[in-house]
């Protein structure tokens, strides 16, 4: 079997379709929401002011991979329940990320997307896994990543049968320091030349910083990304996991409105 995740001409484009919300062609998808999922209150307050503000798809975390054992590494199967709810009371899809098969046998009917993080774009295993089911998957670029391994790990979805993939570029590491990650803003346009998929750009993981989050979503559309995923707390101050690069309402809803007039001269729509 060749490769799977190559594009088959210049013009080749798929677009990954998650209930009503399509990801490619002319759209120019948010995801958002909080870093993760903390309690009852906190998820439904944030599902319903990224739904205001025009997000299609809720960030809904349950659990985190954190690089200290001390660190928040979220709540947990006991998270269920509340994403039952946001389903319940806003008219957003849902998608979170999975670590390993348990959490993807746990979650697999309780969202709309999967999300496959950093640290898992090597666990192949899991890819496979991933592959085995149809529900559409946001891949993300490991941080020492090159964007050859990147297509290589979509591949094990694709080849295991599953065409939704949807390639998450959310920085890498470098020398500096100032921000979290570095933002590889061409390999937007590069991943556009080597694949068929679509690719969003994750602008909170990459600048750890909320003031810099604006001007990186907006990079990433003017450069031609079908998205972003982005991190939006309803008290950033009080999270229990990053915080520092989390926009607050106000922020997220300003940074909508800068995105729908640029999205006006790229010929897409948020």
């Amino acid at each position: 079997m060749g490769p799977q995740v190559r594009k088959q001409g210049p013009d080749h484009r798929v677009a990954v379709r998650c209930g009503d919300v399509e990801i490619g062609e002319n759209s120019f998808t948010v995801i958002a929401g909080p870093c993760a999922i903390e309690n009852l209150d906190q998820a439904l307050l944030a599902a319903k002011l990224v739904e205001e503000a025009g997000a299609k798809v809720f960030r809904a975390s349950l659990f985190k991979p954190r690089t200290s054992p001390y660190s928040f590494q979220g709540i947990g199967a006991e998270g269920v329940p509340i994403l039952q709810a946001i389903k319940a009371e806003t008219s957003l899809l849902v998608e979170t990320e999975v670590l390993s098969l348990a959490h993807l046998e746990l979650l697999h009917d309780h969202v709309d997307m999967l999300r496959v993080g950093a640290r898992g774009m090597r666990n192949y295993e899991l890819l496979k896994e991933v592959g085995k089911t149809q529900k559409p998957v946001i891949l993300k670029r490991g941080m020492s990543a090159t964007l050859e391994d990147f297509l290589f790990a979509a591949e094990y979805v694709l080849v295991n049968g599953n065409r939704n993939v949807v390639m998450c570029e959310r920085g890498i590491r470098t020398f500096e320091t100032y921000t979290r990650n570095t933002l590889d803003i061409l390999a937007v346009p590069a991943l556009k030349e080597m694949t068929h998929l679509p690719v969003i750009v994750d602008p909170s993981h990459s600048a750890g910083r909320s003031s810099l989050v604006g001007p990186a979503s907006k990079a990433a559309l003017a450069v031609g990304a079908d998205g972003i995923l982005i991190e939006v707390h309803p008290d950033p101050a009080a999270a229990l996991s990053d915080g520092d690069q989390s926009l607050d309402p106000p922020a997220f809803l300003s940074l909508m409105g800068e995105l729908r007039r640029l999205a006006v001269v790229m010929g897409k729509e948020v």
